[in-house]
């Protein structure tokens, strides 16, 4: 856009013309994650290109620990990603679950409630417990009476990041995308249903 025309468009906002495109009703999408070797950032990447291919979806992509409480309440969908530490989602992760109430003042106004919900988790092995740390994370969101989805799999979307093929691989990547699709699309559904 070359000057005048961005100055007459300033112009306009300023007398109170609203353009139509400016008046779309849009979704937050909060994608938030732990990673350390990198796995579980990329499938952080993969849910993101997923919800915004959903329109009028934006997404904000953040780890568990740079997430504030404006960025989570804000929100109307938030999906978590972590590793697998011990058959459970890693601490970092727990932590930001604990800060809804100790730092972030969740309760008793349930501030999540009705807001969907999903995670993602990798793994290195096969049966390394990524089910279990997905469940884990769906089980902290069923406790702060979000909306949970699922997408990409039965539980959420996963990885194995060990073995045959290390890293994250076409047929993983696509589950991400699929998980992140998903959430954006119910998330219209719940935030409009009579638009969708």
């Amino acid at each position: 856009m070359n000057m005048h025309v961005w100055a007459m468009f300033l112009l306009l906002v300023c007398a109170g013309f609203v353009p139509a495109w400016a008046d779309e009703p849009t979704i937050t999408v909060l994608v938030a994650y732990h990673s350390m070797g990198g796995h579980t950032e990329k499938m952080a990447q993969g849910v993101l290109e997923g919800a915004r291919s959903v329109p009028g979806t934006q997404v904000l992509l953040k780890r568990v620990g740079q997430v504030t409480a404006e960025e989570l309440f804000s929100s109307d969908a938030l999906i978590i990603g972590s590793p697998v530490y011990w058959s459970n989602m890693a601490g970092e992760v727990k932590t930001f679950f604990d800060n809804w109430q100790f730092k972030f003042g969740v309760f008793p106004e349930w501030k999540m409630r009705n807001k969907v919900g999903a995670a993602f988790a990798t793994g290195g092995q096969i049966s390394s417990g990524k089910e279990l740390t997905m469940l884990t994370i769906l089980a902290a969101m069923l406790g702060n009476q979000m909306i949970v989805v699922s997408g990409g799999g039965a539980f959420g979307a996963s990885a194995t990041t060990e073995g045959d093929s290390p890293g994250i691989d076409e047929k993983e990547w696509a589950s991400a995308k699929e998980l992140g699709q998903r959430v954006a699309e119910v998330t219209w559904m719940v935030k409009s249903p009579s638009k969708r």
